[in-house]
């Protein structure tokens, strides 16, 4: 049987000789890498009779309850049924017989505790090696489809209808020119979350040429003002697909996701644009000249809906989430009245609340306002809707096959065999705490500088951690995992991001200029994320 890291680092080199080398569509790179690293995690077979023995021993039946508490079954790691804890229940006891048919259940509450798990006679290819690739794919799907295909038509509407620049300009009305800088990104925070980056950059980028034209200043501080604002929320706030899956694999309240990335990317965001005047006063790059583009022409503020209709798409979806969040938090921490009311209220919460329907609502308003402000035949709005759902589903594809790819090196244990080499170099029980932290940022930050998305650095390894988690006691709430590694997938941005050839190419950056600015300040972006998470992680644990 081969290790599990000789495993991981086999699938990690695959994908990024697959996309890097021969130029493969990350889609089918991932899928790839998940199928063949799936067929190398060998299945091990254990005897019939040595695993009877082991639930039977003392040392499972004087914890069981404790035990079938813990376990997780399949790929899903869903806890026990109450009929498959009565299977587990009766071997232990030895009211019924061993089923081989049932194995997967025994081996769930023997994992728990690995002392108590048989050694395998021996291993074999999994018979499910293929079809559990199929599974973990078809199950991030059904997690994150709706809401990554409704927010791609939200952006869409919000483009068109000109919300996205009433929102900008609301910015900039606020602040004023001298402070531009902090409009652009306080924009690129807030449109980041709906709208996908590369998208986000297009548009505020005429506004940084624009405030050099009035100033003659200031072109690469706006430039990076956009990056750290709109670079920071794509990593670390749902529904952008990174955070929404990792929300999905570590199995984080969305809502929690939400407002804890907010919290942790804001700091952020603000030093990234102390970053962004200090690099350019030591470069001050001037503005040039786009070859083979122009600016397009903006709307006039008379055809631009209101503030309030525009910011609606964003902010509602984001309060009905958080509602229900609010609403099961008090139920389960709170006592008497207020824990009895919002008992009684999350039933309704749970509905509204949900992802895919506050989405739902939101995607109604933005066409309702795209509709409005631009008054389009039915077959244009049609051709809207179908053009945003074909890039919508590509970013679906990708984010499942990354899912897959992560749930395989799960399967491969990976997960336990990082755990294990960090426990035996910094000592027993090392990785329980704010090392957890640390391993996730550094994990995700090597494969960000190998093989350049962040989404893929994000999927990959919570794929990785969630192995790591799983039954033991962190001194926070896992959210703070997600952000550590969100931090992380900042890290190590060069040639092989597409963010960085967007940045310099709209920019008008050469790739020298772009290496001095872009890369170091997505450095300071990933550290003061990490350093947030690592302060909120002690200071409000919410555990």
């Amino acid at each position: 049987m081969l290790h599990p890291l000789l495993i991981m680092t086999i699938g990690i080199v695959l994908v990024i000789v697959l996309i890097m080398r021969f130029k493969v569509n990350a889609f089918i790179a991932l899928i790839t890498a998940a199928m063949a690293v799936s067929l190398m995690a060998f299945d091990p077979v254990y005897d019939d009779q040595e695993i009877t023995t082991a639930l039977r021993s003392s040392v499972v039946t004087e914890n069981l309850d404790e035990l079938l508490d813990k376990a997780r079954v399949g790929l899903s790691q869903s806890k026990m049924t109450l009929s498959q804890k009565d299977w587990v229940r009766g071997v232990a006891v030895g009211d019924r017989d061993y089923l081989p048919a049932e194995e997967s259940l025994a081996l769930a509450v023997l994992r728990v505790n690995k002392d108590s798990l048989p050694e395998p006679k021996s291993f074999q290819v999994s018979s499910a090696a293929i079809t559990r690739v199929a599974k973990a794919f078809g199950g991030t799907c059904g997690g994150i489809g709706i809401v990554i295909a409704l927010a791609a038509v939200i952006g869409t509407c919000m483009m068109d209808s000109g919300a996205a620049d009433r929102i900008v300009r609301a910015f900039m009305n606020l602040l004023g020119e001298e402070r531009a800088p902090w409009a652009l990104m306080g924009s690129g925070y807030v449109l980041a979350v709906p709208v996908f980056f590369d998208t986000v950059f297009y548009l505020l980028v005429p506004l940084a040429r624009s405030v050099y034209k009035k100033t003659g200043k200031s072109y690469l501080k706006c430039l990076l003002a956009i990056t750290a604002g709109g670079a920071i929320t794509h990593t670390l706030v749902p529904p952008t697909p990174g955070p929404l899956t990792m929300a999905l694999t570590l199995d984080i309240n969305l809502g929690k996701m939400i407002l804890v990335g907010a919290a942790v990317a804001l700091p952020a965001a603000i030093a990234g644009i102390w970053a962004a005047g200090l690099f350019d006063r030591m470069y001050n790059i001037p503005m040039r000249e786009v070859a083979g583009r122009e600016d397009p022409e903006p709307f006039s503020d008379d055809e631009l809906p209101g503030l309030f209709e525009s910011l609606l798409p964003v902010v509602l979806p984001v309060v009905m989430i958080a509602c229900d969040t609010a609403a099961g938090s008090i139920a389960t921490f709170a006592s008497g009245g207020p824990a009895a009311t919002a008992k009684s209220i999350s039933h309704y919460t749970a509905v509204f609340g949900n992802p895919s329907f506050a989405l739902l609502v939101s995607t109604v308003i933005a066409l309702g306002t795209y509709v409005k402000q631009r008054k389009p035949s039915k077959e244009d709005v049609a051709k809207v809707v179908e053009l945003s759902l074909m890039s919508g589903g590509v970013i679906i594809l990708i984010t499942a096959g990354g899912s897959a790819f992560g749930a395989m090196l799960k399967a491969a244990q990976v997960g336990d065999a990082i755990k294990d080499l960090a426990e035996s170099t910094f000592g027993q029980g090392s990785v329980e705490g704010m090392l957890m932290l640390f391993l996730g940022f550094g994990i995700a930050s090597v494969l960000k500088f190998a093989q350049g998305s962040s989404t893929a650095a994000m999927i990959i390894t919570s794929g990785m951690m969630v192995g790591m988690v799983d039954g033991v006691d962190l001194p926070f709430d896992v959210v703070y995992l997600a952000t550590a590694i969100g931090a992380g997938s900042c890290i190590g941005s060069w040639m092989n991001d597409s963010g960085f050839w967007i940045f310099a190419k709209m920019g008008g950056l050469t790739e020298k200029e772009a290496l001095q600015t872009w890369t170091p300040l997505l450095v300071i972006l990933g550290i003061v994320s990490m350093a947030m998470t690592l302060i909120l992680a002690t200071i409000m644990p919410l555990t």
